[in-house]
């Protein structure tokens, strides 16, 4: 079993042990599961994303993700240094964004080594009136 499951980590795949059997868990495209914004004052945001990934070894895990605003223009990036092995979901977030005034939506995306970036999410940004989107 051990020599089964370390085989399938040496190719970068993870393996769930179920009834005492290795099976593997092959990590596809990250995903921004859930995504919460924040309005802190009249352009400044914290961000919290929840990752979706089988992280499965230092040559394969989500490295980062990042807000883009108006133009494709990249206006935050949270630069994750190691995997997040076993931990299928997880959240980071990232304090202090300057989103100019005038946007209304910014576009989350997931970068993993392997796969690049994963589907990006559309999310509209909080008011004056509604400070907190909550977990979109």
């Amino acid at each position: 079993m051990r020599k089964v499951v370390s085989f399938l980590a040496g190719l970068g795949i993870a393996a769930a042990i179920v009834g005492g059997h290795a099976v593997p868990v092959i990590a596809g495209k990250p995903i921004a599961a859930k995504v919460r914004i924040i309005l802190l004052n009249k352009t400044s945001y914290a961000v919290e994303v929840t990752v979706q990934h089988e992280d499965t070894s230092w040559d394969h895990y989500v490295d980062r993700w990042e807000i883009i605003g108006l133009g494709g223009k990249v206006i935050g990036t949270r630069v994750l240094y190691h995997p997040h092995i076993g931990e299928p979901h997880f959240t980071r977030s990232l304090r202090g964004i300057t989103i100019p005034e005038g946007t209304n939506h910014v576009i989350i995306r997931v970068h993993d080594k392997i796969h690049g970036y994963g589907r990006e999410r559309l999310i509209a940004l909080p008011t004056e009136k509604n400070r907190d989107t909550g977990y979109q």
